[in-house]
Formats: structure tokens, sequence, C-alpha cells
């Protein structure tokens, strides 16, 4: 499965690890996650050099590809939200996953599409079990 996963940048970077556990799962699983690189370490350094246009139409073209938005949004993120949207307005199957104490918008909490997931976990290997639920991982 193609799944675009998105997760915070300039918003703050407390769950890299976290990013990078999902990620790695999920690749190991099998699935193609074209935005895999959002979560390491170096994609503050990778992402300053690209121009904003060319973030833009490069993940709205990602996010029209995939077949499946899995988002941790557990540190408030303007592009996440805006992500989260897009793929809902494209009626996309859309995962929120979120550390079961941060307080998660009231614009995703409260949105009652029914593309739209939301789960509160405690560790990563809750996490995990969610999203693989989600995307029928075993």
């Amino acid at each position: 499965m193609n799944i675009y996963f998105a997760c915070s940048i300039t918003g703050g970077r407390e769950f890299e690890s976290v990013y990078q556990e999902i990620v790695a799962a999920l690749l190991a699983d099998g699935h193609e996650i074209p935005t895999s690189h959002l979560a390491e370490s170096e994609v503050m350094e990778e992402e300053r050099v690209i121009a904003p246009r060319e973030v833009y139409e490069r993940d709205v073209n990602w996010i029209q590809n995939c077949d499946a938005l899995v988002a941790e949004v557990s540190v408030p993120s303007h592009g996440v939200g805006y992500e989260i949207a897009y793929a809902l307005n494209l009626n996309k199957p859309v995962l929120c996953l979120h550390q079961q104490d941060r307080k998660v918008s009231k614009m995703i909490t409260g949105n009652p599409h029914p593309a739209l997931t939301i789960h509160a976990y405690q560790d990563v290997k809750e996490a995990l079990n969610r999203a693989r639920a989600f995307l029928h991982t075993p």
C-alpha cells in the first residue's frame, strides 16, 4: 500500500523517534512511504533547500497518489492539518495517531468525516498496532 506519512517538521520534533519507529515498521511490513524522509533527523536541512512551491506540488502529488494517509499529530502542525484536510477532501482514508496525554486540535477530533480515524496511544507498540489495524496489516 502507498502511504503518505505526515508528521510535524517545523512545529517541533519531540516525537521524532516515534515517527522513525512507525515509518520503519510500516516499511518493513512492505508498504511504500514516499514521505519516509520526514521521519529522519536530517529532514530540516533537506527541506530547507527546497522552494515552498516545490514542496507543495510534491506533497499534493504524493497525497493524490496515496492509498491512505497516516499522521502522527501529537505536535501541532499547520502543514499536517492541511495534509489531513486535503486527503479527506479526496476521500482518502486518514488515520491520526497521538500520544494519550496530548491535546489535539478540535478541528481534527471534532471532524465527523467517515474516512477519518483518530486513536490515542500510550506507547509506540500501541501506535503500531493501531496503524496496522487501520491498514489491515497483520
